[in-house]
């Protein structure tokens, strides 16, 4: 909703402003100009991003228009995380084998979904789990394990808004060439009306104005959202991360579970207290997991 509230102040503050100091609409309506540019930075587009980058893109910027994680999604993770400790605690790490096998069939993950609509984040707990599992590594190496994961992923998962950064950056020089097209058209017309000459130029004008427009009003500032967005959502894994390292020095499920809250932001932390009680909550369950 932001961003197509953005846009819109975009477009309204330019267009509104120009039509105030005198300007016609009509003369920014130039479609061989967002031809030039817009499918030069298309084709660039295509030129410069694989495959499997352009996917990210896609799915990405669909994720940007949503509403992202929210605090009762962190707090249904750390009441997972609670649960998965207490298993731990009471029957031992090797209690654990069984539901990361198949998570979805898994009688304590299963009840999250939203955690398994997380791939990476299954994929990130599960592989730490049975490292853990598989024994013979020290806290400090599980940590640097763990944070080496993330890193690689973090690093992947830029790359959708460094690609958009660049046609960005790319866009006013694309401006210019638009430009230099309608001046080439305008010599072409050199000995015609002054009319006519006056109109071709404005016509490549408008190319410059497009390309700026386009890359600091819209690509810049979507790509500078998408990298938020991929720091935000990080804060998912750095939260299972601190858990279950703390969970594997020995800690108690509550304060693993503390520790796993405290590396949240402010704003989608859940308080000491609605932890504690969503905790409590989980006993029962847990207690039929296990069994």
């Amino acid at each position: 909703m932001l961003i197509a509230g953005g846009a819109a102040i975009v477009l309204l503050s330019v267009v509104g402003g120009f039509v105030w100091e005198g300007g016609q609409l009509l003369l920014l309506s130039q479609p061989a100009e967002f031809v030039i540019i817009g499918g030069a930075a298309l084709g660039g587009l295509l030129i410069g991003s694989p495959p499997k980058i352009l996917k990210m893109f896609g799915t990405q910027l669909g994720g940007a228009f949503g509403a992202g994680l929210t605090r009762d999604d962190y707090a249904k993770l750390l009441a997972m995380l609670y649960q998965l400790f207490r298993l731990v605690q009471q029957t031992g790490v090797m209690a654990l084998e069984s539901h990361f096998e198949n998570p979805g069939q898994s009688a304590i993950l299963s009840r999250y979904p939203g955690f398994l609509a997380r791939h990476h984040s299954v994929g990130f707990l599960s592989d730490s789990v049975k490292v853990i599992i598989v024994g013979g590594m020290s806290a400090h190496d599980l940590d640097a394990l763990m944070e080496e994961d993330l890193q690689v992923h973090h690093d992947e998962a830029v790359r959708p808004s460094a690609m958009l950064n660049r046609v960005g950056d790319a866009l006013p020089g694309l401006g210019i060439v638009a430009a230099v097209l309608g001046v080439v058209l305008t010599m072409q017309a050199i000995d015609g009306p002054a009319a006519e000459i006056g109109h071709k130029v404005g016509a490549a004008l408008v190319g410059t104005f497009l390309g700026i427009l386009l890359s600091y009003g819209f690509a810049q500032p979507l790509a500078a959202n998408l990298e938020a967005r991929v720091g935000d959502d990080s804060y998912y894994e750095k939260c299972i991360r601190a858990g279950l390292l703390a969970c594997y020095k020995g800690f108690a499920p509550a304060i693993a579970v503390e520790f796993a809250r405290r590396v949240l932001p402010n704003d989608v932390r859940p308080t000491f207290d609605e932890t504690e009680a969503l905790c409590k909550a989980t006993r029962g369950d847990g207690a039929q997991a296990a069994a």
